[in-house]
């Protein structure tokens, strides 16, 4: 660029840093002030100027730069003449008077900041230690956040090596992502630590912690020392975390043919933290509800979330970490293969907890997501660096993983391994984009991966199969699916599945158009006495729907309740359907005769499906004709009191995982649906182990269903089950029941009631990253949810604005409603609030009202539903 051409102006509003100058090395010095919370420090920066330029630009936000101490040293000194802060930008542009010269320079720079409560860059964290409140230092840097802590390239494509060093009060531990090099101790209290460099990374990995912890230890075959830190007193809380650490670094070794890369391993469980948890290389943080576990504290459900989390984590030491995306329109490289990868090593690791059938349910968030006009593609086009957080969702993490599936399930497992290790051995320390990995997978399988996959990663949405049976020909024909029925415009290469009644035989074919037609000959067997069934999408490996013709959904019918298949299919004919009729596309009548044929069911991931699809049922009815509503939860609730009648409350010897997982939430259910008998047999245990916290009468599995029964109870006029639940919630100092709690509180009919426990969150006792787990309102409450959120939306803009937080309450609070006139009043409501934050989560809001007002519009015009669901209720 020559000299005479550029200016500052050209820098601004830009979604990425100019490439004149890049980082190699930082040599960053923090010293964090507990106390005051703030926080000083320097910075020394190996920069390599590339090309002609008098400018330097790079990211800088919330910092008060020492504009006297900044010198950019080269075989001369020279200090810029103008020195500028785009706050807007988040960037800090350098000027100088002369072009600078190309080659290496160093880059220093002195700085002050504050240690904010906002949980992103630099930030404080509130501990308990001796029976004191202390503050914690912690990073929390993606996606843009480093910035916040030190000036820099933030960007994932600048790797750089990184020399941490900081000074600290000597009764504190400090970590960061290296070991220790150097440790020297003064005569004011105070140490300096100095940290290994660090191999080549992105500044949103580079991680520091400060404060009064505990930990325990372990280490690999190969003899990487793990650590889990937790706050002092807990640290056998982290034992299970840390056993299936090394089990999974053990894993991914052979697996990715690449070792672990560093010398060491941390995990933190940080008591505020605003993601789940955080892959820092070498120095993993947690919220510390997913990755503390104690059997007598913590639920099934709880100890599986550590697994999978944990596992999460570590799988981005490579995908993410050693390999990084290049920009973050390729997030989904880090975050669908770290979703799909962790249930790889979770089904390695607990093989009873069929992990792989509740992979299906657990992502299912992702073609909910993605049924939506205002969902998005996988590699998503980022302009602003205030855009990035809001692609931190279920299509990036859970739509990414079904696809990779998809793919594994096409390529084959052992293909499908060693191409992806060849890609992790390729790009190690450098940066990929998607088109990288197709490239090497096509080299190493010899499959046209790019053409198949670029269908589902470039262009939003996933489409419905139409399957028609004429004779031995089955004709199929696509569109794309969304959720308010109309007709999309997209084209996908489906890899298309097929399995039939005699089970033998599974069929592949590859759909590239929008309709087409193939010979089953081969595959229908008709067999004697016994109906004949086809089955499309066979182990539901594909990321697609399916509607089939009149004569194929009742075989299907009559496979599911002679258990003819196998689970992952169950699941999928009824996620499907239950999809198929919210669309319109499908009659509510048809979606809950479907459901009867599941009355035998009795595994955890199908029955899931069905308590989702039965929850939406009941409220739609109560909504579009209330005259039915008694008997649908009639009828639900006898399809559901069989398992939940085998299970009972209390657990069984030798039960499996599934069970104990599945019980909360068959009897949970149950008491949405007003089952009396459930709900006071939920209270008198509550009682009961309200008395006595020692009473085995309600263990942490099922706590959650008495909760629930207690705040059904609740009214205005008698808030002690309220009031108990928030006695619980200030007594434990544990942050799984804190959770368990926080989360029925606001599930009461009463709405005064629901109004308290709103109020609730916005006090001190609440940790804000928790306050979006306590918005789950009861249908009866959900317009005093909207009032509450009007009437504080300033405040809790302020507050939780600046994080992916706030698209919770969103989310939250306004996708529970299913009328035009609500969407449109909701709309006039944020015309001159709305901000880039959160703009995604909004529109994505709104359309789902909106979906829910045209499903409700559909039952309410349905003749049939009142004399079929009389007939099922009679018939049950």
């Amino acid at each position: 660029m020559a000299e005479q051409q550029q200016s500052i102006e050209e820098f601004k509003s830009q979604p990425r840093l100019p490439k004149f100058g890049a980082p190699k090395g930082y040599d960053v010095f923090l010293k964090p002030d507990l106390s005051a919370c703030k926080f000083t420090g320097s910075a020394a920066i190996a920069v390599d100027v590339i090309s002609e330029t008098r400018f330097l630009v790079l990211n800088s936000a919330e910092l008060i730069i020492d504009k006297d101490s900044v010198v950019l040293q080269s075989d001369q000194e020279i200090r810029p003449s103008n020195i500028i802060l785009v706050e807007e930008d988040e960037i800090l542009v350098l000027e100088f008077d002369s072009v600078l010269p190309i080659g290496e320079a160093v880059l220093t720079i002195k700085f002050t900041g504050t240690l904010n409560d906002q949980m992103r860059g630099f930030y404080r964290s509130k501990c308990e230690y001796k029976g004191e409140t202390q503050n914690m230092a912690v990073t929390q840097f993606q996606s843009v956040d480093a910035r916040r802590c030190f000036p820099c390239w933030d960007e994932p494509a600048f790797k750089a090596k990184f020399k941490i060093s900081m000074e600290v009060p000597c009764d504190l531990v400090a970590l960061s992502n290296m070991p220790v090099s150097e440790e020297k101790v003064n005569n004011e209290g105070l140490k300096t630590l100095r940290f290994e460099e660090s191999p080549l990374m992105s500044t949103y990995l580079v991680a520091i912690v400060v404060g009064h912890l505990d930990y325990i230890e372990s280490q690999t075959q190969e003899g990487t020392k793990v650590r889990v830190y937790t706050q002092v007193g807990k640290s056998e809380q982290g034992k299970f975390a840390l056993d299936v650490a090394i089990k999974c670094l053990d894993f991914y070794k052979d697996y990715f043919g690449v070792g672990y890369p560093l010398p060491k391993l941390d995990m933190v469980g940080v008591p505020d933290f605003a993601m789940g948890a955080m892959e820092n290389y070498g120095l993993v943080t947690y919220r510390e509800v997913v990755i503390l576990y104690d059997p007598l504290l913590s639920s099934a459900s709880d100890k599986q979330s550590v697994a999978v989390t944990v596992a999460h984590e570590l799988a981005h030491q490579w995908f993410g970490n050693l390999v990084t995306m290049e920009w973050w329109t390729h997030l989904w490289l880090n975050e669908g293969f770290a979703t799909w990868v962790s249930y790889l090593v979770v089904d390695v690791i607990f093989p009873e907890w069929n992990t792989w059938t509740q992979f299906l349910h657990e992502t299912s968030n992702g073609m909910r997501l993605d049924a939506l006009s205002e969902s998005h593609p996988i590699e998503v086009e980022i302009k602003h660096a205030n855009e990035v957080d809001s692609i931190f969702d279920s299509i990036s993490y859970e739509k990414g993983a079904n696809v990779i599936r998809m793919l594994h399930s096409f390529l084959g497992p052992d293909r499908f391994q060693k191409a992806l290790a060849a890609y992790i051995k390729k790009y190690s320390y450098k940066n990929a984009k998607t088109e990288d990995l197709w490239a090497v997978l096509e080299q190493e399988t010899g499959e046209p991966v790019k053409d198949l996959m670029s269908s589902w990663t470039k262009q939003q949405g996933y489409p419905v199969i139409f399957a028609n049976l004429k004779s031995t020909e089955l004709q199929i024909n696509q569109e794309q699916f969304l959720s308010d029925g109309s007709p999309g415009t997209g084209t996908w290469i489906v890899p298309v599945t097929l399995t039939c009644s005699s089970n033998e035989t599974k069929k592949k074919f590859i759909l590239k158009s929008k309709s087409d037609k193939f010979d089953v000959k081969d595959v229908i067997e008709n067999e004697h006495n016994e109906t004949f069934w086809i089955k499309l999408n066979a182990d539901q490996t594909g990321f697609y729907r399916v509607k089939y013709d009149d004569q194929l959904s009742d075989g299907l019918r009559y496979a599911i309740k002679a258990n003819k298949l196998p689970l992952t299919d169950k699941f999928g004919i009824i996620n499907d359907a239950f999809a198929l009729s919210m669309a319109c596309k499908e009659s509510l009548s048809s979606l809950i005769t479907l459901l009867k044929a599941y009355a035998d069911e009795s595994d955890f991931t199908v029955l899931s499906q069905i308590i989702n699809a039965s929850l939406s049922v009941a409220r739609v009815v109560r909504d579009a004709r209330p005259e039915l509503s008694d008997n649908i939860k009639l009828f639900l609730t006898n399809l559901l009191h069989s398992p939940a009648e085998r299970l009972g409350w209390d657990a069984k010897e030798g039960e499996s995982h599934l069970d104990t997982m599945l019980r909360n939430s068959l009897i949970r259910a149950l008491i949405n649906f007003g089952h009396k008998a459930t709900i006071n047999e939920g209270i008198k245990r509550f009682n009961i182990f309200l008395n006595d916290p020692n009473s085995t009468v309600l263990p942490p599995d099922t706590r959650e269903a008495a909760y629930l029964a207690v705040m059904r109870t609740v009214t205005a006029s008698d808030k002690s089950g309220y009031e108990s639940l928030l006695k619980i919630f200030r007594e434990t100092t544990e942050s799984q029941e804190k959770v368990r709690v926080l989360g029925i509180l606001p599930n009461c009919p009463d709405k005064s009631v629901v109004l308290d426990s709103l109020n609730f969150l916005f006090t001190d006792e609440v940790r804000k990253q928790d306050a979006v787990l306590g918005l789950g309102v009861s249908t009866e409450g959900r317009e005093t949810a909207w009032q509450w959120l009007k009437d504080n939306w300033e405040y809790i803009s302020k507050t939780w604005g600046s994080s992916s937080l706030i698209s919770g309450f969103i989310h939250s609070i306004i996708s529970r409603f299913n009328s035009y006139e609500k969407a449109e009043e909701i709309e006039e409501f944020f015309a001159s609030r709305t901000k880039p934050t959160f703009e995604r989560a909004l529109k994505q809001s709104l359309e789902r009202v909106r979906i829910g007002a045209k499903w409700a519009q559909s039952v309410r015009n349905e003749e049939s539903l009142a004399d079929v669901v009389s007939n099922l209720t009679q018939n049950a």
